[in-house]
């Protein structure tokens, strides 16, 4: 399952939080440091790997 990262509004904090595909658009974790729910997607960097030689 992914990993997507979230930042509070109220506090500052950037935490990460793992949910299905399915989910993501649904999905309001609370804060982990003051429980808030006002976070924001924030977007993650990643990297394709294949095993395609280029």
């Amino acid at each position: 399952m992914p990993t997507y990262q979230y930042r509070c509004e109220a506090c500052g904090e950037l935490f990460e939080h793992i949910e299905h595909l399915a989910e993501h658009q649904t999905a309001h974790p609370p804060c982990p440091k003051c429980g808030s729910e006002k976070v924001q997607h924030t977007p993650t960097q990643f990297a394709a790997k294949t095993s395609r030689k280029s």
